[in-house]
């Protein structure tokens, strides 16, 4: 059997159009997929073949027209939904004990979206609970693999998103970022994912981590096949508060190879001693190819970026503290009740988080708690908030002299499953270079640039100014065009 997942968007809608494919010849290539690689990866939280082949047969029953015509490229594609994103009356947990058995009364507008462009929803993909982590191994699930190693981690927290597509399981995937939690996986999985401008894509649906952090976004194979989705998820919403009235351009036409006179930054403070030696290397081959190209270089400074990741536990925890306050085993979800069942609302309640919250959620709802506490908000929370204008500011600064900022997107390949869990601190620092665009609220992209020598996938990261996504896709397609490695398939 063909496996339809292994084409890009553009392939796939050909042999559809070609041969006409059916909904339902594809959800069985999906399934016979899951049935080969999924227990190697583990990427699903939720997968159900039965509804597959139901969506399947309903689209099979349509017409291509039948759909808004933005958004009818999608017709009868795959896509995975990360498991924090709500699907009607479908499994939607954040890979949480608390949220055990809880199925949406309602899509979120990323959803509604793709539906109504007549995409197959596949399943939902795992996750680190909550979005609390950078390696996919705090699912109550148990830990995504690496398709690449299954020894090694895929990245977090939207690892699931990032292993399904890298192992084509999929065809698209969304995920959430929040502090790198779409580029980081996609990096380490040797894939493509972008965080659009903060407003840019709605979050109504999409449960809440961080409120001023949190953007949905593509996980793709390519940098066409992430300019394709995107056109279908951005735009307006008047059902996000947050969501900016902005026109959205047809990110399709920005897929030009062509950077000439493009002018890249190269940030100084992104250059450490801790950088790997094979990302190293990578980075600046794929400078010398941007270079090659037309491009010019100009080396840049964000001072603050030393501040970023104190700033981001700050803020991001004591957002996450506030918001998962709403779950306490009264309205849906997980419920501890006494076995005697003599038990007070404030005792259910309190063993209800106890029992449902994994550790991680735990340590940061702590910390987020503590740092709005009387007498320690203006020393942790304010002083945060007051670092974090400064970065913006830095950046703001930088693209007076850039159209584009380049750097790696993790400073090492995917390290091993086990490796960091129980040194929080180490695995903070996983995301020191994705953390600053979430901060900003500035969109950001990253791309396979190669392998290390142990052949672990290796991520070039590109940011540009709020909503100048476009620029940023023309970079990464022209960079992807002309680059000299090819994708090597993950040995599964």
């Amino acid at each position: 059997m063909n496996n339809f997942c292994e084409f890009s968007v553009y392939q796939l809608l050909e042999c559809i159009r070609k041969d006409n494919v059916k909904a339902t010849d594809i959800a069985h290539s999906v399934i016979d997929r899951y049935n080969n690689i999924e227990p190697k990866v583990s990427g699903f939280a939720h997968f159900d073949k039965d509804i597959l082949l139901e969506r399947a047969a309903i689209l099979d029953s349509q017409s291509r027209e039948e759909h808004s015509p933005a958004g009818s490229m999608l017709f009868k594609i795959p896509v995975v939904v990360k498991d924090n994103i709500c699907v009607y009356d479908e499994l939607t947990t954040c890979a949480s004990k608390i949220l055990e058995g809880f199925r949406p009364p309602y899509d979120a507008t990323v959803v509604k979206k793709l539906k109504e462009s007549g995409a197959l929803l596949v399943g939902k993909a795992n996750m680190d609970e909550f979005a609390f982590g950078s390696s996919c191994e705090t699912s109550c699930y148990g830990p995504t693999k690496n398709p690449y190693d299954s020894e090694r981690i895929p990245g977090g927290s939207s690892g699931g998103s990032a292993a399904l597509t890298a192992s084509d399981q999929t065809v698209l995937a969304l995920g959430s970022d929040t502090g790198g939690s779409i580029r980081q996986p996609a990096a380490l999985c040797g894939v493509v994912g972008l965080k659009p401008t903060y407003g840019r894509v709605s979050r109504y649906g999409l449960i809440a981590f961080g409120s001023s952090l949190d953007q949905i976004g593509p996980i793709t194979r390519d940098v066409t096949d992430c300019a394709m989705l995107l056109n279908i998820i951005a735009g307006y919403d008047e059902m996000d508060s947050t969501s900016a009235d902005t026109a959205v351009p047809d990110y399709t036409k920005a897929l030009l190879d062509d950077v000439k006179g493009l002018r890249i930054g190269i940030p100084k403070e992104y250059f450490i001693d801790g950088l790997d030696q094979d990302v190293r290397a990578r980075i600046d081959d794929a400078i010398l190819v941007l270079k090659e190209l037309g491009a010019k270089f100009k080396e840049i400074s964000l001072p603050h970026t030393e501040y970023a990741v104190s700033v981001y536990y700050i803020v991001g925890c004591s957002e996450a503290s506030s918001n998962l306050a709403r779950f306490d085993g009264v309205k849906y979800g997980f419920r501890r009740q006494a076995e005697s069942g003599k038990q007070s609302l404030i005792d259910m309640c309190k063993d209800t988080r106890g029992a449902g919250f994994g550790l991680e959620a735990k340590r940061r709802i702590i910390l987020g708690t503590y740092s709005l506490s009387s007498g320690y908000y203006d020393a942790y929370y304010l002083k945060a908030q007051k670092v974090r204008t400064l970065i913006k500011k830095d950046f703001e600064k930088a693209f007076s002299d850039c159209d584009i900022i380049l750097t790696p997107t993790v400073p090492t390949p995917a390290f091993k499953i086990g490796e960091k869990i129980k040194d929080p601190l180490s695995m903070y620092l996983s995301d020191i270079f994705t953390i600053p665009a979430n901060l900003a609220g500035i969109p950001a992209i990253s791309l396979p640039c190669g392998y290390s020598n142990d052949g672990l996938p290796i991520g070039l990261q590109l940011m540009a100014k709020h909503f100048d996504e476009e620029t940023l896709i023309r970079a990464a397609y022209t960079y992807e065009q002309n680059s000299k490695w090819k994708r090597i398939k993950p040995k599964l």
